[in-house]
């Protein structure tokens, strides 16, 4: 967690380094929302989590908002887990979270741009024995009783192309920590990990 405190830090300071000018004279509101699509590493298997996030535009730079992210696609977990958990099939792994979201944005007007991000948040971790594709009604789809609450802090950097006024595209990268996970057979790395992904934006920039 220094490591993660650190990184806060060092963004914290170069974000808000800028925050006089933020504020002097007439200020620019906007604000866009999207769609986002997240690749990672979720227990040494390929992870795709799919969620959105967006909020308040200050100026065309600074952002304060909030997004969330759900794992995807099965991932399954230990062959013991069925056993001790004591369910009727192969169980998989729930992994979500959220949280507010701070991002700076370099020359946004430039067709090609770059921007800093911070999310913190929480977030949960479970079983089911339910399966995404086939079993979307089962009653074991997700189990509370072995559930996580965890905290998560996600730094990133992206780089993004405008693609008409209200549009732009972008590609980032960020580092997910997790901290908190206590369940069977899991635990805090199998959710820490880099992740690339692709972000739609739609709104007033």
């Amino acid at each position: 967690m220094k490591k993660a405190l650190l990184i806060v830090l060092l963004l914290a300071s170069a974000t808000f380094a800028q925050r006089k000018s933020f504020f002097e004279g007439e200020m620019d509101n906007g604000g866009f929302g999207g769609p986002q699509v997240k690749f990672s590493s979720v227990k040494n298997n390929f992870g795709v989590l799919v969620g959105a996030y967006g909020g308040w535009l200050i100026n065309h730079q600074f952002m304060i908002g909030g997004g969330g992210y759900g794992l995807a696609n099965n991932i399954k977990a230990n062959s013991d887990v069925q056993k001790v958990f004591n369910y009727s099939s192969q169980p998989y792994i729930n992994f979500g979270y959220g949280g507010g979201v701070l991002e700076y944005y370099f020359n946004p007007n430039e067709l090609l741009h770059s921007s800093v991000s911070l999310l913190i948040g929480a977030g949960g971790v479970s079983y089911r024995s339910a399966n995404h594709d086939t079993d979307l009604l089962s009653d074991e789809w997700n189990d509370d009783s072995n559930a996580d609450a965890v905290f998560v802090l996600e730094p990133g950097v992206s780089g993004e192309l405008n693609i008409a006024k209200y549009m732009k595209v972008g590609f980032n990268v960020s580092y997910r920590f997790v901290n908190g996970v206590d369940t069977y057979g899991l635990k805090d790395s199998d959710f820490s990990n880099f992740s690339g992904g692709i972000t739609l934006k739609f709104g007033v920039f």
